[in-house]
């Protein structure tokens, strides 16, 4: 479990900052600068990272014997911009594992 849980940290973490890169600095130069590349750069290696954090999620809700309230926000953590660093200071740092 302890593994997973550092697995699932470095997952949050990696999916908040390409969050972050995606919706600050590739869709905006998307649309400002009518270039794509760097969403198309990001796009996947961001995807791939919210699937892994979800799955793992899932993984780890028992054993970090999470309510269906914290389970919820753990999971929209996800998709709200800085929420994933949210939840590690909440729900992952102090764990014991």
């Amino acid at each position: 479990m302890l593994k997973l849980l550092s697995i699932f940290r470095i997952t949050a973490f990696l999916e908040g900052i390409s969050y972050i890169l995606l919706l600050f600095l590739a869709v905006p130069i998307k649309y400002v600068w009518e270039d794509p590349q760097y969403v198309k750069l990001l796009g996947m290696p961001h995807g791939l990272l919210f699937i892994i954090y979800i799955v793992i999620a899932f993984w780890i809700k028992d054993d970090m014997e999470w309510s269906s309230k914290d389970f919820a926000l753990v999971l929209l953590a996800s998709i709200i911009p800085f929420g994933t660093f949210y939840v590690d200071k909440h729900y992952l740092t102090n764990s014991n594992g």
